[in-house]
């Protein structure tokens, strides 16, 4: 399907399966609000599902990678053969994604996007290869506008195809040394804020690589000059693979009505390509949590999200949305098994409870 096509397939909530579920929510044993957000986030899954009680049974993740060629300018503390090595280890079922997908009950959809390595065949890697990681940014576009276009719909291809083994929320994950430089340049992009107020230590820079990085994604800008109001323009000049095929995958999810729990910084970058390019979509995006990433909180405003969670969590490939979407679960199974007032014969009123 076509960028164009997906975009115009992504409508408004359901609000009749969202009054209906909120009716529902007032009936149930409980004072009327009382579990907050989980209320809401019940609701909210029924708009986008246009199901009053909607249930999540298959949960994906889907983990992308890429490389960037932006770690030439000594922006990242590991080294750039780390990302394919991750890889390797997420396929073998040993990262931190791998154990909170298992614990969560979702499956792992590991794809590279632009890894800079040539990836050994693996029945469970999805090749989406773009190129072998984007240009270095500082000394003009990371990629070309139909790479941009390419990753965009190669990732919603992907959850095209897993969407016919079932799948009923949409968690999204990333890996690729260097690739909090290119997402702070495109929430500095999108949002105008300076780069000292966004970027991060990401892998965990020291003061002077911390100052290196801003300096990095300003040079990046400049010579750049990314359009704010083009999204697609941002994506290619500032952006990366894996950047681009998680805003399609999430561009996919909300066109068949299914929501997506956005992970950390990266993923929130992606999300921002995503509302840049489709800001309908943004009813359908669920924050997982707020990272140790100083310009997440920025991001999350722009999106106008409030995440579900705190933890000063930054690792990526997807652990937050693990998190997220077991309380998306939660909450849904609350509105979906509690009795109501009525099957539980319970005289209404919190003075009964």
């Amino acid at each position: 399907m076509s960028l164009q096509q997906l975009i115009s397939q992504i409508g408004p909530l359901d609000k009749q399966a969202m009054s209906a579920a909120r009716s529902r929510q007032d009936m149930l044993t409980k004072p009327q609000g009382s579990l907050g957000r989980l209320e809401a986030l019940s609701i909210q899954v029924a708009g986008i599902t246009g199901t009053p009680r909607p249930r999540i049974e298959q949960k994906v993740i889907v983990t992308m990678a890429g490389d960037h060629g932006v770690v030439a300018e000594g922006v990242s503390a590991y080294p750039q053969e780390v990302t394919p090595q991750m890889v390797y280890n997420f396929l073998a079922g040993g990262a931190a994604i791998n154990v909170l997908s298992r614990y969560v009950g979702a499956r792992v959809v590991v794809v590279d996007m632009g890894v800079a390595a040539e990836m050994e065949p693996h029945p469970k890697l999805v090749d989406k290869k773009v190129a072998s990681g984007t240009a270095n940014m500082v000394a003009g576009p990371a990629m070309g506008r139909a790479q941009a276009i390419e990753s965009l719909e190669s990732g919603a291809s992907v959850v095209e195809n897993e969407l016919a083994r079932g799948l009923d929320i949409l968690g999204t994950g990333d890996m690729g040394i260097g690739n909090t430089t290119p997402s702070a340049a495109v929430a500095c992009a999108l949002t105008g804020r300076p780069a000292a107020d966004v970027v991060g230590r990401g892998t965990g820079v020291d003061d002077a690589g911390l100052a290196r990085k801003a300096a990095v994604v300003e040079k990046a800008l400049a010579v750049n000059r990314p359009d704010p109001d083009d999204a697609l323009d941002v994506l290619a000049k500032v952006g990366g693979f894996e950047i681009g095929g998680l805003a399609g995958a999430m561009l996919a999810a909300a066109a068949h009505r299914r929501p997506v729990v956005v992970d950390g910084f990266i993923s929130t970058a992606a999300a921002m390509i995503a509302v840049g390019l489709a800001p309908q979509i943004r009813p359908y995006l669920i924050a997982a949590h707020r990272s140790q990433e100083q310009g997440h909180r920025i991001m999350l405003d722009w999106l106008d999200l409030k995440p579900l969670l705190d933890l000063d969590l930054r690792l990526g490939e997807g652990t937050g949305a693990a998190l997220g979407i077991a309380l998306t679960e939660a909450a849904c199974r609350i509105l979906d098994e509690m009795a109501t007032f009525g099957e539980a014969g319970v005289s209404e009123g919190e003075e009964s409870l």
